[in-house]
């Protein structure tokens, strides 16, 4: 083979062969296997978002209904599994998702990177003398390597804050999602934090969902217009549901002053959510 412009030759590899791993794990030892893995756990990824987005508006049907939704979750496998079993073997599986998700990327942004003197040291991304014709890459592509980290951090916030109860702390109710959402964004700063991480997301998702079609070989001008409607639809959905949460909470629409439980009376929620 030719040597390339940043390879004299007789030099070594940029990347060195590693003993192939067996079938179906060595598809990952090649880039386009990992582009591959990348698109797939980023479409579970997705569809976990929307499904959760989905269920957190249960909120604004009030406090016994959004207690139904998480007990409903715990129940899930009825008397087949012990309760919250399959739950916890769905996070296992979305944090796998989230962690192979992350390496890939991050993999794949290294070898980029080593395989030209001109790429970047942060995105892997080729410098060029000239100034650059976008049109594909856009504000979203670029600032990838920015909105990824930061919803890996507003993941592990989020968890903290309302599945954990850390920043809560006292005011923190178990088993009642719907005081602790609402006493959470009452918080300015929670509810900063939420909207800036719910802006980084909803770029990463436009951009994700447009190039994940190309990395699954999906590429084609005839659907490429199709392809943007989809990732802004899906972006602008995700962004406005999200969004609404510390904002309505904020403006006081969402509230505990008309609530027909006590926050710490689990027992009163079960009643009410039976009734409906």
């Amino acid at each position: 083979m030719a040597p390339t412009a940043t390879q004299a030759a007789g030099s070594a590899p940029v990347f060195k062969t590693k003993r192939p791993l067996p079938f179906p794990l060595n598809i990952y030892q090649s880039a386009v296997g990992r582009k591959w893995v990348m698109a797939l756990t980023g479409i579970g990824l997705l569809g976990f978002v929307i499904v959760h987005m989905i269920g957190n508006l249960h909120l604004y049907e009030g406090p016994s209904r959004m207690y139904e939704y998480a007990e409903t979750l715990r129940d899930l496998g009825g008397g087949l599994l012990p309760r919250t079993l399959l739950l916890w073997i769905m996070r296992v599986g979305l944090l796998a998702m989230f962690l192979v998700h992350l390496h890939s990327a991050y993999t794949l942004k290294e070898r980029s990177r080593l395989a030209s003197d001109r790429a970047s040291f942060v995105g892997g991304t080729k410098k060029y003398e000239s100034k650059r014709d976008y049109i594909a890459a856009n504000y979203a592509s670029r600032t990838m390597r920015w909105t990824g980290p930061i919803v890996g951090l507003y993941v592990l916030f989020h968890v903290a804050d309302l599945t954990w109860g850390w920043w809560l702390g006292d005011a923190y109710v178990r088993g009642n999602p719907y005081h602790n959402v609402v006493e959470s964004l009452s918080s300015i700063p929670v509810a900063i934090i939420y909207v800036v991480a719910n802006l980084a997301l909803a770029i990463h998702i436009f951009h994700g969902t447009w190039s994940m079609f190309q990395s699954l070989g999906v590429n084609n001008p005839r659907y490429n217009g199709l392809r943007r409607n989809l990732a802004t639809v899906l972006a602008g959905v995700i962004l406005v549901g999200n969004m609404s949460f510390p904002i309505l909470v904020q403006a006081g629409l969402v509230d505990e002053d008309n609530a027909k439980c006590s926050s710490v009376d689990l027992e009163c929620l079960a009643d009410k959510a039976e009734a409906h």
